[in-house]
């Protein structure tokens, strides 16, 4: 069960991040704006982990 757990989250995070990004772009027109989005995607998913372990 934990392999399907970790698969799933590893997909969802990419997915997550990958879509944060797509959107930041089309509305705003700035790939700089797009990674800061990105990485505020990783920074929610670290505290999550930090949180509630």
């Amino acid at each position: 069960m934990k392999n399907g757990v970790r698969a799933t989250v590893k997909t969802g995070i990419s997915f997550g991040t990958a879509l944060a990004i797509v959107i930041s772009y089309v509305k705003w027109q700035s790939i700089l704006w797009a990674m800061i989005h990105g990485v505020f995607g990783w920074v929610y998913v670290i505290y999550y982990a930090i949180v509630y372990r």
